[in-house]
């Protein structure tokens, strides 16, 4: 297997694929390893469903390195929360914020608003694709919302 200059070697040949293939505002789903991915990808544009075996905060360190983010609209990324009565357990408080910082590395500035537990099953069906790592706190669920790359090769700012 071999690997490219610049790449992150987490970055597989179908995720960039995926990545390279997706437009101004299509979706990503990046789940956790409890996350229902092989249902959903049936129902996303493209009805990939990428294995990263890695946690969350890393494929989004990864995936982050070459998606610019959309900054056109209000909301860059989203995450799971519980629904509503729920409260949101301390690994889940956890995985949020790891999940924030390392969207927020590739991305600053980059805004990441909760999404109630049942839709973002609703929203990741309508993704592009799904990339599932091996994620284990509960909520360790994110959508990226791909952006525009500028003339100077970073993420077009409105």
């Amino acid at each position: 297997m071999g690997l490219l200059e610049h790449i992150d070697p987490l970055l597989t040949a179908d995720l960039l694929h995926v990545l390279r293939s997706m437009g101004h505002g299509d979706k990503l789903a990046v789940v956790d390893c409890n996350f229902p991915a092989a249902e959903v990808a049936t129902k996303t544009t493209s009805g990939k469903h990428i294995l990263l075996t890695v946690d969350l905060p890393a494929a989004l360190r990864a995936i982050g390195t070459v998606l610019p983010l959309d900054f056109f609209d209000g909301i860059q990324a989203s995450h799971m929360a519980p629904q509503d009565g729920c409260e949101l357990p301390e690994a889940g408080v956890e995985v949020i914020e790891a999940l924030k910082a390392a969207v927020g590395e590739g991305c600053p500035g980059v805004v990441v608003k909760p999404l109630e537990r049942f839709a973002f099953y609703e929203e990741s069906r309508q993704c592009f694709a799904v990339v599932q790592t091996l994620e284990r706190r509960p909520y360790g669920n994110a959508i990226l919302v791909k952006g525009v790359v500028g003339p100077d090769g970073k993420d077009l700012k409105p």
